[in-house]
């Protein structure tokens, strides 16, 4: 069963976001995790893009935008807004406002919530979704850090 984690900041807006969802990447992918990024859109994907290459000056993430036409097949994070994961089943971080139907084929399923009402609404459906389904849910409150 997909293993649930929703990180709970006290930022306020989808920029920090963004960044802490660079550093959990980030993370992810020195553990050896094969990482999918969901967003909501192509221009979302593209600034998480250049986000990922800027976020810290001696960070390395290798990623494609997952329907590049020249995205290598075995990239270890892609970033995308489809509704196909690819070749992932490893680490999803959801930064989408929809919880994606195939989330479940996932080893480990991660949101990062901020302060923002759309975005705590959208991550609070999504985890009453995950709890009346028995789904294990770990939260991470980073606002206590």
């Amino acid at each position: 069963m997909t293993q649930v984690d929703f990180y709970i900041l006290a930022a306020q807006t989808r920029a920090e976001q963004m960044l802490f969802a660079c550093r959990v990447v980030e993370k992810a992918f020195s553990k050896g995790n094969r990482v999918l990024i969901q967003v909501d859109d192509e221009s979302i994907a593209r600034q998480l893009d250049e986000q990922l290459w800027q976020f810290r000056d001696d960070a390395f993430v290798p990623h494609t935008l997952l329907s590049a036409s020249d995205a290598p097949a075995d990239c270890p994070v892609s970033i995308s807004w489809h509704n196909d994961p690819g070749h992932h089943h490893d680490v999803m971080v959801n930064l989408s406002s929809q919880l994606p139907a195939f989330f479940s084929r996932f080893q480990r399923f991660i949101a990062v919530v901020v302060q923002e009402d759309q975005v705590l609404d959208y991550t609070r459906s999504h985890y009453k979704f995950l709890k009346d389904r028995g789904y294990p849910i770990n939260n991470i409150d980073m606002r206590l850090r």
